[in-house]
């Protein structure tokens, strides 16, 4: 298909971004970049999730009114976004007067259908989380919130419910016939799990006033707000203009990825499927619920104290060495315990040693040779490279759409490794030496060509790195696709920088 629409979840605003959110975005930037590359007409969509209790109570203990202090807190996320290099193509808020509008419409066409209905809900309330528990499920978990285990508070009031049981069977039944819609299988088979073991309830989609006034106006009833969970998946599609701009809802939906993390599937393989059929739109292509950075094996939280902050990170280490350490140290989908001296260990090794020396020792010695010009008229791939070339162009692509990004870049970096033994086993200052010099000229243009290579694949993961190697290389584009990996071997004009990666010594 010509378009990929790629989202990220939207962003919760009670407190600043963290390495988790820079995380999931890191990821969904790179797959964007990834599309871009195939020439694809991409949609990234991120945003900020701005409703519900848990915001009002955070703006009342700065003394401030709820829009004050979302504003404030989503130029945040936007500064890191800019800080990370993250090329989203649209920012939504909840707070945005086009995704209201179009969630009323959204709860007005449910209702007309007969999927709203009004009843009297009795049972427990968590509003850290803004979630309902049942009695039952409330003595199960000894009264405290099953998330965040805080005391749950005992509530009876008058709201309206979204006919989530009425759906059961066809999710279950949807779910079976496509097992590829929730990745990786762990995560499918919880929601499975989950399906088996806990009948379907109705959704609460509404807050009183009284208790909750920091939200959307519910259409039907001006004493309440919509709930912030079916306020904020409608995102996805209100960026696209269900209800206001047929052309481009037409033309991007469904979504073709949409990456969560792990603590957000029910609402995203159980919720939003459910929405999306009784809306009766069709539904994403793929939701992909990555793991958690642990620190000490505990998950962060702000509770604990163990927030990582990435703008620290980028101070220390660079924005394409976070970049790179974040996807390549652990598979994308599972758990990873963050530590810095594993992303010193990353950068110092396989950025500063692999690839950096790469580029700055071949550039030199091109500069110091040929005067920073080289064209060779053997135009070849040389034999001990053809191996991995032809098993990197023939593999990356299903690398990069299956979401594997450590694995993409360990098999780059073993074709920059084999570049690197390359020059130890030709001993070039030999062929210097020696005045080998059409065979000296055909070995530096394979490695810059190799160079060349390597910098258009590892364009998605750090955009910065590779543009800086292109433009040493002599080379100018504006835009870049995959077909720019193939080998070609056209000359070369020289223009070395400084090392793309020196070695951090603390």
């Amino acid at each position: 298909m010509s378009k990929f629409y790629i989202t990220t979840p939207l962003y919760y605003v009670n407190a600043s971004p963290h390495i988790g959110h820079a995380y999931t975005t890191l990821a969904s930037d790179t797959l964007a970049r990834f599309y871009r590359l195939r020439k694809k007409e991409v949609f990234f969509l991120t945003g900020t999730d701005e409703h519900g209790g848990k915001i009002y109570q955070a703006a009342e203990s700065k003394n401030q009114e709820p829009k004050e202090f979302v504003d404030k807190v989503v130029e945040n996320f936007k500064d890191l976004w800019k800080t990370l290099n993250i090329s989203y193509d649209f920012f939504i808020r909840t707070t945005d007067s086009s995704h209201k509008e179009q969630v009323k419409e959204a709860i007005k066409f449910l209702y007309g259908k007969g999927d709203i209905y009004k009843a009297v809900y009795r049972g427990y309330y968590c509003t850290p989380c803004e979630t309902f528990f049942s009695p039952l499920q409330a003595k199960t978990n000894s009264f405290l919130c099953s998330e965040c285990r805080r005391p749950l508070q005992e509530i009876e009031e008058e709201n309206y419910f979204f006919r989530l049981s009425k759906y059961e069977s066809w999710l279950k039944g949807y779910l079976r016939e496509h097992p590829h819609l929730i990745r990786p299988s762990i995560r499918y088979n919880e929601t499975i799990g989950f399906l088996e073991a806990n009948p379907l309830v109705d959704l609460c989609i509404s807050r009183p006033k009284e208790r909750v006034n920091w939200g959307i106006d519910f259409p039907l009833d001006k004493k309440y707000v919509v709930y912030v969970w079916f306020d904020a998946l409608l995102n996805y599609v209100t960026a696209v203009g269900l209800f206001k701009d047929k052309e481009k809802f037409q033309k991007f939906w469904p979504a073709d990825c949409q990456i969560i993390g792990k603590d957000i599937l029910k609402q995203h393989t159980v919720y939003w499927p459910i929405i999306l059929h009784a809306l009766g739109v069709e539904v994403p292509r793929l939701i992909f619920a990555h793991g958690w950075w642990l620190v000490e094996e505990e998950k962060m939280s702000k509770s604990k104290g163990n927030i990582v902050d990435p703008y620290q990170l980028v101070k220390e280490f660079g924005v394409d060495g976070l970049r790179y350490f974040l996807l390549r140290e652990i598979p994308f989908g599972s758990d990873g315990n963050f530590s810095c001296a594993h992303i010193l260990k990353r950068i110092n090794s396989d950025l500063a040693n692999d690839l950096g020396n790469l580029v700055y020792r071949v550039l030199n010695m091109a500069e110091k040779y040929f005067s920073s010009r080289l064209d060779s008229r053997k135009k070849d791939i040389p034999q001990e490279f053809l191996g991995v070339i032809t098993q990197l162009e023939r593999e990356y692509l299903n690398y990069m759409e299956n979401l594997e990004f450590a694995v993409a870049l360990e098999k780059i970096w073993e074709f920059i490794n084999l570049m690197n033994k390359y020059v130890e086993d030709k001993k070039p200052w030999v062929m210097w030496r020696e005045k080998r010099l059409p065979e000296l000229s055909y070995f530096l243009s394979s490695l810059l060509e190799g160079i060349r290579i390597v910098a258009v694949y590892i364009y998605p993961f750090m955009p910065s790195t590779s543009l800086s190697i292109l433009s040493q290389l002599g080379e100018r584009k504006e835009e870049l696709s995959v077909e720019d990996a193939k080998w070609k071997m056209r000359g070369f004009s020289i223009k070395k920088e400084a090392p793309l990666f020196p070695r951090i010594q603390k």
